[in-house]
């Protein structure tokens, strides 16, 4: 069943000659024809496209080449600008932009060898935590159709959930990478803020915003971002500095790290089954070597305010782009310039981008800017002082990677603030820059839930250690939701 292959596996199957790369794209295509219609994971399926980079992954293998990834299918959050298929951000305005260039990160999977199956569903312009405001539909979490995904990665999470792609890519603004990974049952790592190139990459809040893989184990995620990452000139925010050897650091031995657990992670708000959850994972962590304390991030409790500040300011200034002019959803017959601004954004955004454009622009309004924007801002510096003490202490930070588990899709509609509090752990390392990782940690209900793991800037390496060595030693990472 080429489907239950994790990427690694698919790898070593490429490279033993088990199967082709053809063979199995058109293996996973058909089954993306056959189940996606019950989780709407896909915006776009460029089944020729894959089916010629498959073609040419196997051409490459057969003079001699030995990528990891060469062959390997996976598919893109629809954000990423992808040359000759349309990149729609999950939104109306940009329902028939069709990129003319691929982003650094599309780019640097395609030279590894990688084959695209095509672009994944998503809130719209990357703004939610249910996947329920893209333009296209919700996406369906394949635990329980019934229930979101999380986002705004959502259609990465249920796609690579429900065994249709072994592995995808993802942008995590305020958790949007970790948070479906926790809901859907897999592994999820974003990296250090200028780690992976947002070149190519359609903005939505600029000084937050970073691309990472979703993938089922640690070892996948490994394999994805050893290719993602790196420098680009083309990126003025992405750091010039040498890309660790993500797999090589998965075998390292956990005696002696020094985990820190947050005491303000465990107050009202949490589920108690998921608290449990996590106390079992700190267990097991402890019977491979790694030692335990408690630690205080005092200001966690500002994030959920800060972000909602920060990031809609930046929104609606990089959103300012889409009026109609230049590319994206044009109004029929304005009468005038004004009216053709009002009308094409009035059109072609969903209700919660214009509501975070609004509060965006009253947020750096004259008057308010020193009283929120200004404020947030020494809030940030704030919660990132506090993870500088928290690491010259430990070595990593645990917890949970969500307060709930998935939520029926519509229950948080009408409710926006309960929506913005299931992103209450997973803020705080956007706000820092800090890299962050959510692995599986067993089911409530039936239902998955994730813990997270923060570390010191550029210690992705340290973060996939830790959730590879408890995946040797557990297997909640191995489950699959029935039916899929």
């Amino acid at each position: 069943m080429l489907h239950q292959l994790t990427l690694a596996e698919v790898a070593r199957g490429l490279a033993d000659k088990q199967f082709s790369a053809q063979e199995l794209a058109t293996a996973l295509l058909a089954r993306i024809q056959q189940l996606d219609p019950q989780l709407n994971s896909f915006i776009t399926v460029t089944e020729e496209n894959a089916l010629a980079q498959a073609k040419a992954a196997d051409e490459r293998r057969a003079k001699g080449e030995t990528g990891a990834l060469l062959g390997a299918p996976i598919a893109h959050k629809d954000l990423f600008c992808t040359q000759g298929v349309r990149t729609s951000c999950g939104s109306k305005i940009l329902d028939a932009f069709v990129s003319p260039y691929d982003a650094t990160v599309v780019e640097r999977l395609a030279d590894a060898g990688t084959v695209s199956l095509g672009k994944l569903n998503m809130d719209e312009f990357a703004m939610g935590s249910a996947n329920e405001s893209s333009h296209y539909g919700p996406v369906k979490n394949p635990w329980d159709t019934s229930r979101v995904p999380g986002g705004s990665s959502g259609g990465s999470a249920a796609a690579v959930a429900a065994r249709l792609i072994p592995a995808a890519t993802g942008t995590d603004t305020g958790g949007s990478i970790r948070q479906p990974a926790a809901l859907t049952n897999l592994t999820g790592i974003k990296p250090t803020y200028g780690r992976v190139s947002r070149w190519g990459m359609i903005a939505y809040a600029s000084s937050l915003d970073q691309g990472g893989p979703l993938a089922r184990t640690a070892e996948d995620c490994a394999l994805m971002l050893g290719a993602m990452a790196g420098f680009d000139p083309k990126d003025s925010t992405c750091v010039d500095q040498p890309v660790d050897d993500y797999l090589a650091a998965l075998a390292k031995p956990l005696t002696g790290l020094r985990i820190g657990l947050p005491k303000e992670y465990f107050g009202a708000g949490l589920d108690s089954r998921i608290a449990d959850a996590v106390m079992k994972v700190v267990e097991q962590l402890k019977q491979l070597g790694a030692v335990v304390k408690e630690i205080s991030l005092p200001n966690m409790q500002h994030a959920i305010p800060a972000y909602y500040v920060i990031a809609p300011a930046e929104a609606s200034s990089n959103l300012s782009r889409f009026d109609g002019v230049r590319y994206g959803y044009r109004c029929e017959d304005p009468k005038d310039l004004q009216d053709l601004y009002k009308r094409s954004r009035a059109e072609g955004f969903g209700a919660e981008v214009k509501n975070r454009i609004m509060v965006g622009t009253y947020a750096l309004s004259a008057g308010y800017y020193d009283a929120y924007y200004l404020k947030a801002q020494k809030i940030r510096r704030l919660i990132k002082n506090d993870f500088t003490s928290a690491f010259a202490e430990v070595d990593v930070i645990l917890g949970p990677t969500t307060p709930n588990p998935a939520w029926k899709l519509g229950e948080k509609n009408n409710d926006p603030v309960a929506q913005y509090l299931e992103d209450i752990y997973t803020i705080t390392a956007n706000l820092a820059g800090i890299p962050g990782l959510s692995m599986p940690a067993g089911f409530v209900d039936g239902l998955p839930v994730g813990v997270q793991l923060l570390a010191p800037y550029f210690q992705e390496g340290r973060l996939l250690n830790v959730a590879h060595q408890y995946q040797l030693a557990t297997d909640w990472h191995k489950q699959a939701p029935a039916g899929f």
